[in-house]
């Protein structure tokens, strides 16, 4: 079997994706930015989905649904792409799940041990993108254990 070279921009693109669930995580990272003054520049990256989000009504909602109905359900679009925008999505999805439950279960006002919760999703979701940025620039599927496997059910 020969493997296909994935073209760059698609690569690109894909990467791009990313920025979304990722622009959800900076804010488990504020106790962090203090502690590694450096670590701030990580999330330089977010700042424009951050603005969008913020600015724009319903902000978040409108980039999902355009990730999803313009990018994973259009069949014309490359299936690499769709499989990380799909994957991104999924990813987000996960963090407003989490950022909910810190909100209703007052994780966040717990002290240590709420800082700790907050700078171990910060770091997970860390780790994450920067695999995801490695995969993509190699031109590979980001393969997140039962992430990549409903991705892949899902297209």
């Amino acid at each position: 079997m020969r493997l296909v070279a994935i073209p760059f921009w698609q690569r690109l693109l894909a990467l791009l994706t990313y920025l979304l669930p990722w622009s959800d995580a900076v804010r488990f990272g504020r106790h962090l930015y203090n502690l590694v003054p450096g670590l701030a520049m990580v999330t330089l990256p977010a700042l424009p989905v951050a603005l969008v989000e913020q600015t724009v009504p319903f902000g978040g909602l409108i980039l999902f649904l355009a990730l999803f109905l313009g990018v994973v359900r259009n069949p014309q679009v490359p299936g690499y792409i769709r499989f990380n925008a799909l994957q991104a999505i999924l990813l987000d999805i996960v963090l407003v799940v989490v950022s909910l439950a810190f909100q209703l279960l007052g994780l966040d006002k717990l002290g240590f041990a709420g800082r700790t919760l907050e700078n171990t999703v910060f770091l997970g979701m860390l780790v994450l993108m920067v695999f995801a940025l490695v995969q993509c620039l190699r031109g590979k599927e980001a393969d997140i254990p039962a992430l990549s496997e409903a991705v892949r059910m899902q297209l």
